[in-house]
């Protein structure tokens, strides 16, 4: 019915009852379309006052879908401007609550510039860009918007919510977002929608027919839980739904009318992400779109879905979801090739509680794909610059870096072991032992631990020159820090003694290394690697002795065919050929323990560029 203008609302019992009624039904059966339009149009129009605002806004549950033209309307009146700003802020956690739910988005976005211009209000900023992040397309994205969104930055900070916009922004256009972002942003998105959570999450269990919205996203819920073991029924993968409207004049094809790779591949250009990116898990032919259309922007939605689900997942029993969210995720990881930081998160706080039972073999897999990261190098300065304020003393700090050192090369020789001195996995390790080599240097620690023979001698025999080099590079450097320990050592300027086998581990690997790369005798009776002559002779190979030399390296052969094909024979010519070609480490650990190697591109840290 229509109310007439003049209406007292305080102390209006007739509204009171009516409100009160149209709260009982929101809460247990929800409210049809065309209900929430008009309910919404009285809370933000404030003709039933700033309580019963904000009021109607916490019982607003919709059955099925909310309509778009509420939120539209809902949007201008913000414009008008008379709403107070908590009224504003729980209107905008509440479109983002239902975002799922809107059933068309083309209007919404045709006012996305009105949208824009909240972000300049410091409390509604957080949901604004969350709002302009779900709506953004290529078109949206201009040059006066990434500007504003800078200079607010730069009053506010690097805020999480302006990066991760920022960081849509660039994907769409690269040539307006030349600032350089985080390659791991964090989620810059904090959960609004725990105010709606359990009376939504009720109503779509009792409509089940309806449109379900994703409330994976909710993590930080106020209502105590009725018991110990928190329900995850909403971490199942939402349903696959259309973000448009079917009626719309834009011609899209909604991803779950495809019934065929043959439709999905004729359709391709007019075929729209959905509504819920969660729900590309459960879809094979959805999998298929992502993986043809290589949209960036459907990546980092989608990282910024599993990034709130695994959270959810972690901060709770993960047994319980296994069948429902576990295995789609992990068929989705395998049949993707694609790698998120959200796993990445996730797996570095999982393995801390992981009893290494539970799916076993698809979190192996997983971690298979996690890029290797430099982070040891960080390790030893982070833990001696702040060993002063801990109780730790020097020799527990010590301890613990010659058991990780220790520990770590067990691992590799093992892997290495494994994946027949797979390339990667060996460059990957010398990087680490070029840390390890300069702990006394570098970071003032009094401790100095060799390589074991299983990463040594793969990496001294690789057939790759990268590894020939950092290998060079590493022995050369740890020369240098066994130099200058042994001569503090001598005029006792310190408190403490390197073990005389470290020496020992240090002399076999440079005798090992200079004997078969220089003396073009690589098999030294008595070394580690002395093999039985008459072995040798059974491989019937010329001159066995010198094949690990300069010249008949595997690593360095074609480097020496090319100078023969080139130049001539001259052994000078050759090295200075050779240490042109920019093997720094190699050239300084010739140069150093032989006294010969090229003088011009020789450094000062023999640091090796070719590195992959």
């Amino acid at each position: 019915d229509t109310v007439e203008a003049g209406t007292v609302v305080r102390g209006n019992d007739e509204l009171e009852r009516n409100m009160v009624r149209v709260e009982t039904v929101a809460l247990s059966k929800g409210l049809p379309p065309e209900v929430i339009t008009v309910l919404l149009d009285l809370a933000l129009s404030l003709n039933a006052g700033t309580a019963n605002c904000t009021r109607v806004l916490k019982f607003l549950i919709p059955a099925t879908v909310v309509p778009q033209e509420a939120i539209v309307k809902g949007v201008s009146w913000l414009c008008v401007g008379k709403m107070p700003m908590n009224a504003q802020v729980l209107f905008v956690r509440w479109v983002l609550t239902v975002f799922d739910l809107i059933d068309c988005k083309d209007d919404l976005r045709s006012i996305y510039g009105f949208i824009f211009s909240f972000v300049t209000e410091e409390n509604l900023c957080p949901f604004i860009c969350h709002l302009l992040y779900l709506l953004t397309m290529r078109e949206h994205v201009h040059p006066y918007r990434v500007r504003k969104l800078l200079d607010i930055q730069a009053k506010m900070g690097r805020q999480p919510f302006l990066t991760q916009l920022l960081a849509l922004y660039k994907v769409f256009r690269p040539d307006l977002v030349t600032l350089s972002l985080p390659s791991r942003v964090r989620t810059g998105f904090k959960n609004h929608n725990s105010t709606w959570k359990v009376a939504l999450s009720a109503v779509q269990r009792k409509n089940k027919g309806a449109v379900l919205v994703d409330q994976s996203l909710s993590l930080d819920v106020k209502e105590k839980p009725s018991s110990r073991k928190r329900k995850l029924h909403h971490l199942a993968i939402p349903p696959l739904t259309s973000a448009f409207d079917s009626n719309s004049s834009k011609k899209v094809l909604r991803l779950q009318e495809l019934r065929s790779f043959k439709e999905l591949l004729e359709n391709i250009h007019n075929i729209e992400l959905p509504a819920q990116m969660g729900s590309l898990l459960g879809s094979a032919l959805a999998l298929h779109y992502l993986d043809c259309v290589q949209d960036e922007s459907a990546f980092l939605r989608l990282n910024f879905w599993l990034g709130h689900s695994l959270q959810e997942v972690y901060s709770t029993n993960p047994r319980t979801s296994i069948n429902h969210f576990f295995l789609p995720w992990f068929v989705f990881v395998h049949c993707s090739q694609e790698g998120f930081s959200s796993t990445e998160s996730f797996l570095y706080k999982f393995l801390s509680v992981w009893d290494g039972c539970l799916l076993r073999p698809q979190i192996l897999d997983l971690l298979s794909d996690i890029p290797l990261m430099p982070s040891f190098c960080e390790c030893p300065n982070y833990l001696c610059c702040n060993q002063r304020n801990s109780r730790n003393t020097i020799s527990a700090l010590v301890t613990f870096f010659m058991e990780l050192v220790r520990f770590v090369g067990l691992l590799a020789s093992e892997g290495l072991r494994l994946e027949s001195c797979h390339v990667l996995l060996l460059n990957q390790t010398l990087a680490f032992y070029e840390t390890v080599c300069d702990m006394f240097l570098k970071f003032s620690l009094p401790l100095i631990i060799m390589p074991p023979a299983g990463v040594f001698y793969p990496a001294l025999f690789a057939t790759d020159s990268v590894s020939v080099d950092r290998l060079g590079y590493i022995m050369y450097r740890y020369r240098k820090n066994l130099t200058l320990a042994k001569k503090q050592e001598q005029q006792r300027e310190q408190t403490f003694h390197i073990s005389r086998n470290t020496y020992k581990e240090f002399n076999r690997n440079l005798q090992a290394m200079v004997n078969s790369m220089w003396n073009s005798w690589w098999c030294v009776p008595g070394s580690d690697i002395e093999i039985d002559k008459d072995l040798i002779a059974l491989s019937k190979v010329a001159e066995p002795w010198c094949r690990f030399d300069l010249i008949h390296h595997p690593a360095l052969f074609s480097y020496a065919i090319e100078f023969h094909q080139r130049t001539g024979k001259y052994w000078n010519w050759y090295m200075e050929f050779l240490f042109n070609q920019g093997f720094y480490g190699l050239n300084n650990f010739i140069q150093t323990n032989t006294g010969h190697g090229s003088t011009l591109n020789s450094q000062e840290d023999g640091q090796p560029k070719s590195q992959p």
